[in-house]
């Protein structure tokens, strides 16, 4: 196989999933001020997402895949709010358990390994190029 073309499925499946990672964190930033609509009915609850290595059995390139999409299960915090509808007997709602400040970091992390793997795609476009008019 072409190695510029492994190079280009190699940062392909790592512009995927860092799409997906922010595609969660997005959804996360959204929810995170989202209660649940009845006393005892949980608030949102964060979602993690993890990768794994997939090793292509063909070429042996190592590439990023989706392992999952899950749920934190830490606790949620408690806000003093007695006329909210979904306050409990003392006058507490539970919260979600998204922090965004966490939740913009994760997003900046995730934004610069997108940037970093669409870089390395236009790397080697131009080596492509570079190679065609050597040819030429």
């Amino acid at each position: 196989m072409d190695p510029l073309s492994s190079i280009s499925k190699i940062a392909s499946s790592g512009i995927r999933a860092q799409s997906e990672r922010l595609r969660v964190v997005a959804e996360n930033v959204a929810n995170a001020d989202s209660t649940g609509d009845a006393p005892g009915v949980d608030p949102y609850r964060r979602k993690t997402i993890s990768f794994e290595e997939m090793v292509d059995g063909d070429t042996g390139d190592s590439r990023v895949e989706i392992s999952d999409i899950g749920r934190d299960r830490s606790d949620f915090t408690l806000r003093y709010d007695p006329n909210h509808p979904a306050a409990n007997e003392e006058g507490y709602v539970k919260m979600p358990n998204v922090n965004p400040l966490m939740e913009m970091g994760d997003m900046r992390e995730a934004s610069r390994s997108y940037e970093a793997n669409l870089n390395m795609l236009e790397t080697a476009r131009e080596m492509r190029a570079q190679i065609i008019d050597l040819l030429s």
